[in-house]
C-alpha cells in the first residue's frame, strides 16, 4: 500500500496534536533526549538505504550535480526564506492560523518528507515515513502545548502533500521496466539513504549540512542510472 506511511504520519500528528492538550509541558532536557534517539534512528536508516546500491559512480555522480544544481538554486535558503517569511505573516494571524501553517511548514517542508513518500510509492518501503512520524508525533506534542488546535489540522496538509508524492512516483515504475528499474530503485534509495545520513547528523546537532541543496539528486539519479545502464562498457 502505497500510502500506509503517509496515513501513519498523519495519523501520528492527530495523536500527538490530541496528547499535547492533556500532557503538561516537557522539560528540555527530555526533549533533546528524545530528538537524539531519534537522529541515531534517521542516521542509521539512511546508512542502511546508503548501501542498497552497488553503483558508487551512480550515487555519486548524482549527489555531485544535485548539490550544484541545488546550490546554484539557493534552494536550502529559499526553504528558510519562506519560512521566515510565513513567520512574519503569522505575526498577524490568530492563534488557529499560526499553530496550522507553522506546524504544516515543520512537518512538509523538508527531505524527509520527499524521501520517505517517494519510498512508499515506489518500493512500499514506510520506515523512513514510519521514522518521521513518531518525530511529526512527538513535535506535535510541543507545538499544541504552545499554538493550539491549528496543529492538529496540519495533519490534512500533511497527507495531502505526501500522498500525492507517493501517488505521483508510480510513473516511474511505468517507465522503466524490469532489471533496469531494480537499478534505478537501488540507485534512488542509495542517493536518498545519503541524504538521510545527512539529516540524521543534523538532528544529533553535529553538523548544519544544507540536505535541501541535495533534492535535485533524487530526479538526476534516475537519469544518471539509466545513462550508465546503456553504456555497455561501464
Amino acid at each position: 500500500m502505497a500510502l500506509l506511511g503517509t496515513v501513519v504520519n498523519a495519523l501520528a500528528v492527530v495523536l500527538g496534536s490530541l496528547l499535547g492538550f492533556v500532557l503538561p509541558r516537557l522539560r528540555e532536557e527530555m526533549r533533546v533526549q528524545v530528538m537524539q534517539g531519534v537522529g541515531l534512528v534517521v542516521a542509521v536508516m539512511g546508512i542502511s538505504m546508503a548501501m542498497r546500491s552497488e553503483n558508487i559512480i551512480v550515487v555519486l555522480v548524482s549527489l555531485v550535480l544535485g548539490g550544484a544544481v541545488g546550490g546554484w538554486m539557493h534552494l536550502d535558503d529559499q526553504l528558510k526564506r519562506f519560512g521566515r517569511w510565513m513567520e512574519s505573516r503569522l505575526n498577524k494571524q490568530d492563534g488557529f492560523a499560526s499553530g496550522f501553517i507553522t506546524a504544516t511548514l515543520v512537518f512538509c517542508v523538508g527531505p524527509m518528507a520527499v524521501l520517505g513518500a517517494l519510498a512508499g510509492g515506489l518500493k512500499g518501503e514506510h520506515e523512513l515515513l514510519f521514522t518521521k512520524a513518531m518525530l511529526d508525533g512527538f513535535t506535535a506534542i510541543i507545538f499544541t502545548s504552545s499554538l493550539g488546535v491549528g496543529v492538529l489540522f496540519s495533519a490534512v496538509p500533511v497527507f495531502l502533500y505526501q500522498g500525492a508524492i507517493a501517488l505521483s512516483a508510480e510513473w516511474i515504475t511505468r517507465l522503466f521496466k524490469g532489471p533496469l528499474l531494480d537499478r534505478i530503485l537501488e540507485d534512488l534509495t542509495a542517493v536518498g539513504g545519503i541524504m538521510i545520513i545527512a539529516i540524521g547528523l543534523n538532528l544529533l546537532n553535529l553538523t548544519r549540512i544544507r540536505v535541501a541543496d541535495w533534492l535535485p539528486a533524487l530526479p538526476i539519479a534516475v537519469v544518471v542510472a539509466a545513462v550508465y545502464d546503456a553504456i555497455p562498457f561501464l
